[in-house]
């Protein structure tokens, strides 16, 4: 991936600007923007044909964090908030999902898990909760197990699936996994299969779970997907194991946008809390967190082909809603605002 020319930066645009559109967040645990280094940088060696084919060719480096294309483009997110030490998912994730400087409220960066003291921020000032009061329909698609949280310990649960509990959204469970109607925080069924012994779940690769996702995201204006491994990868070490989990996240974008294909518009908006799996020399960093955001639907679809240029028909049109977002906190005030620009009638609850 090294030496990619850095695309011309523009802002990609929707096939169909009449139509409102749809947002998928793509929650990335623990990825950054590494550096230009295929030693140390896993992005710079992983085999990525679907993110290149967005961001215009280019991968996002430290050098060139924000390379961009007709169908999509990268922007670098600052995890430290001012705040002094190593980002952390626990107060990552709360900003990001309520749009308030949590390591500062905190006192410092902490995790993995959400600090109990800001959990009533989280459970009352999520995108997810806002969003379904403003009349807007939400999803939360990850499986859970039913009556999670159970007897697990009540510090130990991650920012998602407590900000879809809060809005009422936590809802898909095992049978939804097995008829199609959930995707796995691991992407792929293989956990669910080996831990319930539900043998009879379909195995499903990557891309299909993407087009699983993209079927879950035409039915609300608002759906939040979350993923955990590319963290665990990173904490684990070694260059395999972390190239391995940015390839399976490429190939289940590529299944979010041939799902999408013919359907409505959607923003397919990835984020991240902290930097981890970008430098395998060590855990997490002070590096940007990764945002990306890609256009996807419509009649056209954008999953295959080589990308448009910037002057060509698919890139006119309204501008992307993570514009001007360049922190963690920005998130989730864009996306509610891009919300609250559209109609929300015809779009059903999640």
């Amino acid at each position: 991936m090294i030496g990619r020319p850095a695309a011309v930066a523009h802002s990609p645009s929707l096939p169909d600007p009449a139509e409102p559109p749809r947002i998928l967040l793509l929650f990335l645990d623990g990825v950054g923007i590494g550096p230009p280094d295929p030693d140390v940088n896993p992005f710079c060696r992983a085999d990525l044909p679907v993110l290149a084919r967005c961001l215009g060719g280019g991968i996002p480096t430290l050098d060139g964090p924000a390379p961009a294309g007709s169908l999509g483009r990268a922007f670098p997110l600052d995890a430290t908030l001012g705040v002094p030490g190593l980002p952390q998912s626990g107060t990552g994730q709360v900003a990001l999902f309520t749009g308030e400087n949590a390591p500062r409220l905190f006192g410092s960066h902490f995790g993995p898990w959400p600090p109990v003291r800001l959990r009533p921020l989280l459970a009352e000032r999520n995108l997810l909760l806002l969003a379904k009061l403003a009349g807007h329909g939400v999803a939360f698609a990850n499986a859970y197990p039913a009556g999670w949280p159970g007897a697990l310990p009540t510090r130990r649960h991650a920012a998602p699936p407590l900000a879809a509990r809060a809005a009422g959204v936590l809802s898909r469970d095992v049978e939804s996994l097995a008829r199609g109607e959930a995707v796995a925080s691991e992407i792929v069924n293989d956990g669910w299969r080996r831990y319930t012994g539900r043998t009879d779940l379909p195995r499903v690769t990557p891309r299909e779970a993407g087009v699983t996702l993209a079927g879950i995201a035409r039915g609300s204006q608002l759906t939040l997907f979350a993923h955990y491994q590319t963290d665990h990868a990173g904490h684990r070490g070694g260059m395999v194991g972390a190239v391995s989990a940015l390839e399976r996240v490429d190939a289940f974008l590529g299944g979010i946008l041939d799902g999408a294909r013919g359907g409505p518009p959607l923003w397919v908006v990835g984020c991240s809390d902290h930097g981890n799996i970008e430098d395998v020399r060590a855990g997490h960093t002070r590096n940007p967190a990764l945002g990306f955001v890609v256009r996807a639907g419509g009649a056209d679809g954008v999953a295959r082909g080589a990308p448009d240029s910037p002057g060509s028909q698919a890139s006119r049109g309204p501008r992307d809603p993570m514009e001007g977002v360049r922190d963690l906190t920005r998130l989730a005030p864009a996306i509610l605002a891009c919300l609250s620009a559209t109609p929300s009638a015809d779009v059903v609850p999640g």
